[in-house]
């Protein structure tokens, strides 16, 4: 099940007041922990091309934000700790197991703050996966989607990832990462939020 949107916000607001400064990234870390669908059947199946769907993700570091104006989505992109050490380090191209989530939900406005726009209606999950070896043809990234709060499987067969691979070929030069990392520095450190383009 979803987490009431509202009672979400308002934890992450108390927490922010509670601890200071704090990034909108941890705020957005939370938020995809409390928002996850719940699956009826437990794990969801692998995708076409045989992608397991990456158990606990929801615990990933946040590597970034994004917005789609063309389909009114904001979505949070995750790391496990290879993509979150490489990201952190500029390392390019993304090292093998490096494993990105996109996790998608549509634009809403808050209840109390029109001005704002909040994720909404969950849509998808979207997973990158770093391997020259199984994925030689799709730039040695291996593309999977769940899709709804059954995240089922995107996808008829395993020609589905041409339809990914399309679209991340223009920025082949960023080893078909749109992504750009963001970094929240702690107390001590700096505490503003630099980002590192690919």
């Amino acid at each position: 099940m979803f987490h009431d949107l509202g009672k979400v916000l308002q934890t992450i607001n108390k927490y922010m007041m509670k601890n200071g400064k704090i990034g909108l990234c941890m705020a957005f870390s939370g938020l995809v922990t409390w928002m996850q669908p719940a699956v009826a059947a437990g794990v969801p199946d692998n995708a076409p091309n045989g992608i397991a769907f990456p158990a606990g993700y929801e615990t990933w570091q946040v590597v970034s934000l994004s917005h789609r104006n063309d389909n009114n989505t904001l979505r949070v992109i995750l790391g496990n700790d290879i993509a979150v050490r490489a990201a952190r380090a500029g390392e390019r191209p993304w090292p093998k197991g490096s494993v990105l989530a996109k996790v998608v939900w549509k634009d809403a406005s808050h209840a109390e703050w029109v001005a704002a726009t909040v994720p909404g209606q969950f849509v998808h999950v979207e997973i990158m996966v770093r391997d020259r070896a199984r994925f030689p043809y799709t730039g040695g990234w291996g593309f999977a989607r769940w899709v709804g709060k059954d995240l089922k499987p995107y996808g008829d067969d395993e020609k589905f990832v041409r339809e990914c691979y399309g679209c991340h070929e223009p920025v082949a030069d960023a080893d078909y990462v749109f992504t750009r990392p963001v970094f929240v520095h702690g107390a001590g450190t700096r505490t503003t939020i630099d980002q590192r383009l690919p």
